[in-house]
């Protein structure tokens, strides 16, 4: 098959042009003839120039902002009535350009009649296993609105959840370059100008030494350090790389005071949500679960849900694995019994969904109101230390004088 590009006119008059695969000339021109259009051109399009459309598309990355906006419009444009490509063309219009390389690249494909969560696995990223499922099932139900608004109910909650996350850690972060940046000038600068001459006429005391110590070693090692820290960046990088370690990495994170309990709320609400997303969206629990598991951001909980969808697969209830896994809160396994139980699995999941939102916002106002107090008794340790090591032989030398 050959793809080809064409312009045509409808039974009403509308020109209309796109891309078409066939086995030759005429066989694409008797598919538009069936669709009850007249080719007015046909032509075959050249290996060159698809490699060079495919390289200028690539080149502008759609943002996750772009594509739930792009996404929503198409749902509100097919709730109106619109057919699929009209609705595609109508937005096609007013979008930005990586849109309309993503759009252009939907219309092409829903014109040689593919379905669109063909489309979206062809191109790639941004379009990931949770949004082709999404619309593998709106194209299966026959309520793409719907499941589309979903969809971008869903992809505009994780957008919020990772705003806030960013928001909660930038100002903890802010403090923290700073302890850094003003210990090591403080150490580096400020401290051997006042201690150096007061070192050949007496013992100086232990914090003294110590921080000499240090100063000198960056001072004269700082190239090295340099080096260093860079070869324990790659490493590190290269240790997590590696599923076990990883997983040990994760599980170690869900014990941390604060930080563990920020990131398991985290992940349940992103865990609730989902599913019931997903299972309310039509698609079976093996597929919903598996597509959830890799949303979760934790090796040990996406290895949890591992553990579930085995027994699951075996005919087990959702709720027994989920509480055995002990990573899971108790709620979370309530809501589950009780939505299997009943036969409403998706509708509780989603109505619980908006409670461990709240969960999470509470959880974010504990650590953003922690940490920076711990952060600054980091930095006071450090200064009164500093300072001791400036005021002890200054005092001591004081007393030699009297």
């Amino acid at each position: 098959m050959v793809d080809f590009r064409f312009q045509s006119i409808s039974t009403s008059g509308e020109s209309r042009s796109g891309v078409l695969k066939g086995r030759d000339r005429a066989d694409v021109i008797q598919q538009l003839s069936s669709r009850g259009e007249t080719a007015t051109k046909v032509e075959k399009i050249k290996a060159s120039e698809k490699l060079a459309a495919v390289t200028k598309t690539r080149k502008r990355r759609l943002s996750k902002i772009e594509m739930s906006a792009m996404i929503r419009e198409l749902a509100t444009a097919q709730e109106a009535g619109l057919p699929l490509m009209q609705a595609l063309r109508t937005i096609r219009r007013q979008a930005t350009p990586a849109a309309s390389d993503v759009l252009d690249h939907f219309i092409a494909c829903v014109e040689a009649g593919d379905p669109m969560y063909k489309a979206a696995a062809e191109w790639g990223e941004p379009f990931d296993d949770l949004i082709v499922g999404m619309l593998r099932a709106s194209d299966a139900s026959g309520q793409m609105s719907v499941i589309l608004h979903q969809l971008a109910d869903l992809m505009d909650r994780s957008l919020e959840l990772k705003r806030e996350l960013l928001g909660a850690i930038i100002y903890p972060a802010i403090i923290a370059a700073l302890i850094a940046i003003s210990g090591i000038v403080l150490v580096t600068v400020l401290v051997p100008r006042l201690i150096e001459p007061l070192a050949g006429q007496m013992v100086l005391p232990w914090p003294t030494v110590v921080v000499m110590w240090f100063a000198t070693f960056i001072l004269q090692w700082w190239i090295w350090i340099i080096v260093a820290v860079g070869a324990l960046i790659t490493a590190w990088k290269s240790w997590i790389s590696i599923p076990e370690n990883r997983f040990k990495l994760d599980k170690a994170k869900l014990r941390m005071p604060l930080l563990g309990k920020l990131l398991r709320d985290v992940a349940v609400a992103r865990f609730t949500r989902t599913l019931g997303t997903l299972t309310s969206a039509g698609l079976p629990i093996l597929d919903a679960l598996r597509i959830t598991r890799d949303t979760l951001g934790n090796a040990a909980l996406a290895e949890a849900v591992d553990a579930v969808q085995e027994e699951v697969s075996s005919g087990k209830p959702l709720a027994d694995p989920l509480e055995r896994s002990g990573l899971f809160p108790p709620l979370l396994v309530q809501v589950v019994n009780l939505g299997e139980r009943s036969g409403k699995l998706e509708e509780m999941l989603l109505h619980s969904a908006t409670a461990f939102d709240r969960q999470v916002n509470a959880s974010l106002n504990i650590f953003t109101k922690a940490l920076p107090p711990v952060l600054l008794i980091v930095m006071a340790s450090l200064a009164c230390f500093v300072l001791a090591a400036i005021l002890l032989p200054l005092l001591e030398l004081q007393s030699l004088v009297r």
